[in-house]
């Protein structure tokens, strides 16, 4: 068996290169897809090394593209192989990685964004919560297009326990800009502190691994990638519903600039509004003079928690949508005008 974060002996039958590959199926990269191809297998390598044990393991890879990751998994020994890939270029030189690895690569053509991971693995591969993470593994270079949306999405699943948490805490290693990479992680007082970096921390353990610099992507981006993983906790920091949660603190960051009771302010309809935020920010304990980036995991939670008893002791205040008020504010006052306008050309 492989040590922890070794890649196993098993290797693949001789392949065409990546490159090789590339041109046999006159492959590229699609900008409207933010597509870019890693090439490098010495970087795919390391990539899944920091994964952990892949030994046996049962891994999802999220847009494989030509398989330089794919044969860098397939070459740590696992068990069972899903690849998930929206473009259909792709599959052929996928079916040859399957053939070469004696059918251990599953192969799903369609869209992560709305394939039911739930259903990806056998059921007895379940574990409890509270143990240790499932032999389960997610693996991806994701494109820059999707990977915010997805990374929430599969946030708000592990609160829930549910897509590729119903495994239990199935942990992930992914692929993001350089820029948002920092972001997941960043601490308190970081210019990068952000809405992600909470909504990310308080449910797991998240590393950036390393980065890797654009010109090791064909064709190369813009920008540097970092590589990222997370292992889900087994108590939140928060123990909040993840809609409140996420209501709370993407309303914080709305105004990151600013003091805290801005955001905080947002939360609550015009006509309360100053009443309620000095209710939330004296319940809570918080300085409403600090900025959003300032708050540590500590003061999220006690607004968190502030919140969600406001919204138990008043059932309408959760739907409000500060921007909708705005929104229709602007249109009762488009109206006024018009009817003003009207008066006078009569």
């Amino acid at each position: 068996m492989a040590t922890q974060g070794v890649l196993a002996k098993y290797r693949l039958p001789p392949l065409p290169t990546i490159g090789e590959i590339i041109k046999l199926f006159n492959l590229r990269a699609e900008k409207q897809l933010s597509q870019n191809f890693l090439l490098d297998l010495k970087l795919t390598d390391k990539i899944v090394r920091k994964a952990g044990n892949l030994q046996n393991a049962y891994v999802c890879e999220v847009g494989p593209g030509p398989g330089g990751i794919t044969r860098s998994i397939l070459n740590a020994g696992v068990e069972e192989l899903l690849v998930v890939e929206k473009d259909t270029r792709f599959i052929p030189g996928l079916k040859m990685l399957n053939e070469a690895s004696s059918g251990k690569v599953q192969i799903v053509h369609g869209d992560i964004l709305t394939y039911r991971m739930d259903r990806a693995f056998p059921k007895h591969l379940k574990k409890p919560w509270d143990d240790d993470p499932p032999n389960v593994h997610i693996i991806g270079n994701l494109p820059f297009s999707v990977s915010t949306p997805l990374i929430i999405k599969w946030l708000e699943q592990l609160a829930d326990r549910t897509g590729p948490f119903t495994y239990g805490r199935t942990q992930m290693t992914l692929t993001f800009q350089k820029e948002v990479a920092e972001r997941l992680t960043a601490s308190t007082s970081s210019k990068q502190r952000s809405r992600l970096s909470i909504m990310a921390q308080y449910l797991c353990n998240v590393k950036n691994c390393f980065t890797i610099p654009g010109r090791a992507f064909v064709p190369k981006p813009e920008v540097d990638v970092g590589v990222v993983h997370f292992t889900p906790f087994i108590q939140p920091k928060i123990e909040q519903p993840f809609k409140v949660v996420e209501k709370v603190v993407r309303s914080v960051f709305q105004f990151r600039r600013k003091y805290c009771h801005h955001g905080v302010s947002i939360l609550f309809p015009e006509e309360s509004r100053l009443k309620c935020t000095e209710q939330m920010l004296r319940l809570a304990d918080v300085d409403p003079t600090l900025r959003p980036t300032e708050l540590t995991m500590t003061h999220f939670k006690k607004l968190c928690n502030v919140y969600r008893e406001m919204c138990d002791q008043n059932p309408n205040l959760f739907a409000y949508n500060f921007r909708e008020e705005l929104r229709m504010r602007k249109l009762q006052g488009k109206t006024t005008e018009e009817g003003e306008e009207d008066d006078l050309q009569r």
